[in-house]
């Protein structure tokens, strides 16, 4: 059966409650799913999980050291992610304050990983985008990126 992994950093509670609804949203839709502090995650658990989804929240257009330095450790794993399914979302205190550019990096190292990337043709679309609190439109986001992340996993792995 297909695992997904759901990988957060974060300070306010804002990345994290975003992770949430993603993990239950991917788990709703038949993909068992572990939701994870960066903190809590080794390397090998990029490689146990069929898709893993990232998210940070935007610290000068970047994502968090903590996610980073995560990857920077994964080039032990090179090639080990090639084929398996990834996405992003991030947040931060403000509009224009570096969200797609924080998704934009986290999607380039899932992509030189060799990882397909799940974008959407609607609404947020490289990855799902929170300016402070998840409000509704947030978490509506947040839960559809975690269904078509679960579909296309499925639809690969089973």
């Amino acid at each position: 059966m297909p695992k997904g992994l759901v990988i957060y950093y974060s300070k306010s509670g804002n990345t994290k409650a975003m992770a949430s609804v993603i993990a239950v949203s991917m788990e709703e839709s038949g993909l068992p799913t572990k939701c994870k502090s960066v903190s809590d995650v080794k390397v090998n658990d990029l490689v146990d999980a069929d898709a893993t989804v990232v998210g940070s929240p935007t610290y000068y257009g970047r994502a968090a050291a903590p996610i980073a330095q995560l990857f920077d450790e994964s080039v032990s794993k090179h090639g080990k992610l090639d084929g398996k399914i990834g996405a992003a979302f991030s947040s931060s205190a403000n509009i224009a304050g570096g969200n797609e550019t924080t998704i934009c990096e986290i999607n380039n190292m899932l992509l030189i990983h060799g990882m397909i990337v799940r974008g959407d043709p609607q609404g947020d679309h490289y990855g799902p985008v929170s300016i402070g609190k998840p409000d509704d439109r947030v978490q509506k986001q947040c839960r559809r990126r975690g269904k078509r992340v679960a579909e296309l996993t499925l639809k690969i792995f089973e």
